[in-house]
Parts: C-alpha cells; structure tokens; sequence
C-alpha cells in the first residue's frame, strides 16, 4: 500500500481527478437529495440532516480511498441508494435511535459473511456473462436517462452530448465527459438554470445518536439494509470491476465497508458500501491506463469527503443544480462500461439466455421484499440457466481436463 501511495502522484492527472469529480458529482447530488427528502419526512432537525449526510459522505471516501490504495483498483466508496429509500419509508414508524441500531446489526451482519469468505466463493461460482448481463440491464437506465434528459432540456443535454462526441473526435487529451460537464454547467449559469436557496453560512457539526436495538426495526431495516448492501451494491461494483478486467476483493470489500459502517453508524449514516455506478465511471477506459484508474476513486474519495465535512454550505449548490446535467453526464460515463459489458455477456457460447434474463430483469426495476433488481437479476438468470443451459454448468473430470491442457501445451 506504501507503494501504491507513492506512486499515486504520478497517477493523478486530468483523465483520473475528471473521472473522479465526474463520480462525485453524480453521487453527490441526486443520491443527497433522497436523504434531504428523507430527512425531512422523517422528521428529522436539521443538525440531524446534516450529521446524517456528512457521516454517508465523509466516511464513505474514506473508504474509497483506503481500498483504491490497497488494492490499486478504481474501487469507490458510497451509501446505498436503495438503502437510502428503504430507510426514508421506516423513518415513519421508527425512532431515529432504533433505525441507528438496525443500521448497526446490518453492518454486523455484512462483516461476518465477508469475513468468512462466503462472499468471495458465491461470486466465483456466478457465471461471468450473467454478471455482465446483469450489470447492463440494472445501469443502462443510465444511457436512457441520457436520451431523455434531451426532451427536458434540449439546450443543456444536448449541448453535453455534442461536445461529448467532439470531444472524443477531436480532442484526444481532454476527457470528454469533462468536456461535456464544463460546457453544460457554463450553460446553466448563462441561462439562470441554479437557484440556490437557504444558503448556511454556520458550521454544523456532527451530531452522534446512540442506538436503541428494537426487533421491528432489525426485522424491517437492519436484515434488509445488510442484503441490499451485499447483493445489490457490492455486486454491483465487483460486476463492474470484472468487466474492466479487474479480480475485486470481494471479501475485503465487504469486511472494510461493514468496519467503517459501524462508526458511520452512530452519526447517521444508514450504510457504507461500494458504489456500482461510481465505479464504473472511475474504471472506464477513458480514464487511462489500467493499472492507474485507481487514482481516479482516489479523487472520488477526496471529492466525497470535502463534500460531508462541508455539507452545511455545500448542500444548497447541490439542490441548485439542474437534475438534467447529473443525467447526460451519469450517462456519457457510462458508456464505456455497458459497451464492454454487452460484449463480455453476449459475445461468449454459454449462458447466453441467462444473461439475457439477467439484462432484462434488471432493466425492469422489480423490488420484492425489500431487495431490488439486481440480486433478482442475478437469482431468476440462474433458475433459467439451470432449467435450459444445464449442460454449461457441467464440470469436466480432471483426466479430460489434463488430456486438454497437455494437448495445448504441445501444440
């Protein structure tokens, strides 16, 4: 890790810290204002808010920086935006203090699968084109958003997507999605399309809640809040990161997150976990050379930070910005990925009517029992793979597996 870190300076450049500004924008802003909302509905102070969306920020880079760092892969911390929902509809019926204890036990729950490798041993087994299709039917919303992003705004949108496709054309050694973002921002400004409202100009400090440990609220927060951070969240990143050629540390990923999610937890933040999205934006192609793309969730994870340690001042620019911009701009770095991962799921002979399940059970959004679409995704292409393409999962006996290996060597 000493290493990584030394050499981390030599990494930082304008495709890495853009990819990493570009992740931070996208997580900061949408995903801010569900727990805003949240918050609100909830019946939550204001020092309750704040505390609530510094602890998810600030704690969350800095997990994406430790295990960029350890690992040297573009791994980028964040909360769980379904989590953040799934909490939003309990804040009703739950103190603060018990939805603290259920965020608590999630963490607890997470740390010991991770730590006994269950984790690492189920996404081996998990055929990689069913990831792959998994991962394009759950984030090609994002490309969607992008086109229709245009018929809201065709100024700002369509503006982005041009100079987005000049970009790539013609200026090699300028990232194109910050191409895209200056020039739309700039547009915003000249268009007056930020309202910034209810500037703070005092520091709100965190607030720390002691947890209150109810049934209920394990029953209906906590066990549903520790599967979504698992199956949907992680699985997520670590589809992602295998698309781009990466081996995630799935266990680590799972343990480290759970660590810093316990501390989270006691000033409000409901989870710590690896962003999918994010980190498909940190690790595509686009950013650089492979074995550099972790300086980019670096940046991410000091963009993250910054933004929790000042979300008093930083919140209203957030609620200011047009939600058309994080659109197009989520969606243009998105590109990269789901091209590759349409490739890594359809290219290959086996598994294909599993991943195509996979893509279009995780394009349909279904939400059952408290668990989204990409653990369903992920369940319902392997019934279909079991139930049609049986003979793919078949193990060859190690004789035939020897026979094979020595005739290649020899040819």
């Amino acid at each position: 890790m000493k290493q990584n870190f030394q050499d981390l300076r030599h990494n930082l450049n304008v495709n890495t810290v853009s990819a990493g500004l570009v992740a931070a924008i996208f997580g900061c802003t949408g995903p801010a204002l569900i727990i805003i909302g949240g918050a609100t509905s909830g019946g939550l102070t204001h020092t309750q808010t704040i505390s609530w969306i510094f602890a998810t920020y600030f704690f969350s880079g800095l997990l994406g920086i430790f295990l960029a760092l350890k690992f040297r892969q573009p791994i980028c911390g964040a909360h769980s935006i379904a989590g953040a929902v799934l909490v939003v509809g309990s804040l009703s019926h739950f103190s603060i203090n018990e939805a603290i204890g259920a965020y608590i036990v999630a963490n607890v729950l997470v740390f010991l699968l991770g730590a006994s490798g269950l984790i690492d041993k189920v996404m081996k087994w998990i055929p990689l084109p069913i990831v792959m299709g998994m991962i394009v039917g759950v984030m090609i919303r994002f490309a969607t958003g992008m086109i229709t992003s245009v018929t809201v705004s065709p100024l700002l949108a369509g503006s982005a997507i041009l100079v987005f496709l000049l970009s790539t054309r013609f200026l090699k050694k300028v990232p194109p999605v910050l191409s895209a973002l200056v020039i739309s921002v700039l547009l915003a400004v000249v268009t007056h399309s930020f309202h910034i409202k209810n500037f703070q100009s005092a520091l709100v400090l965190p607030h720390v809640v002691m947890p209150t440990f109810s049934i209920n609220a394990i029953v209906s927060i906590g066990i549903p809040l520790a599967l979504l951070i698992i199956c949907t969240e992680n699985a997520q990143a670590s589809g992602v990161l295998m698309a781009q050629g990466y081996n995630p540390p799935n266990s680590a990923m799972a343990v480290y997150g759970a660590m810093v999610g316990l501390v989270g937890s006691f000033f409000g933040a409901h989870a710590i976990n690896i962003a999918g999205p994010m980190t498909a934006i940190c690790s595509a192609k686009e950013t650089g050379e492979k074995e550099g793309r972790y300086a980019a969730s670096v940046s991410n994870g000091f963009f993250f930070s910054v933004f929790g340690l000042f979300a008093a001042f930083v919140v209203p620019f957030v609620v200011a910005m047009p939600s058309v911009i994080v659109s197009v701009i989520a969606g243009l770095a998105m590109l990269g990925v789901l091209t590759n991962s349409l490739k890594s799921a359809f290219s290959a002979n086996k598994f294909q009517m599993g991943a195509f399940f996979a893509m279009i059970i995780g394009m349909s959004g279904v939400h059952f029992f408290n668990i989204g679409a990409p653990l369903w995704a992920i369940v319902g292409s392997l019934i279909v793979s079991f139930l049609i393409e049986g003979h793919h999962f078949a193990f060859k006996p190690k004789r035939e597996k020897a026979n094979e290996l020595s005739i290649e060597t020899t040819a």
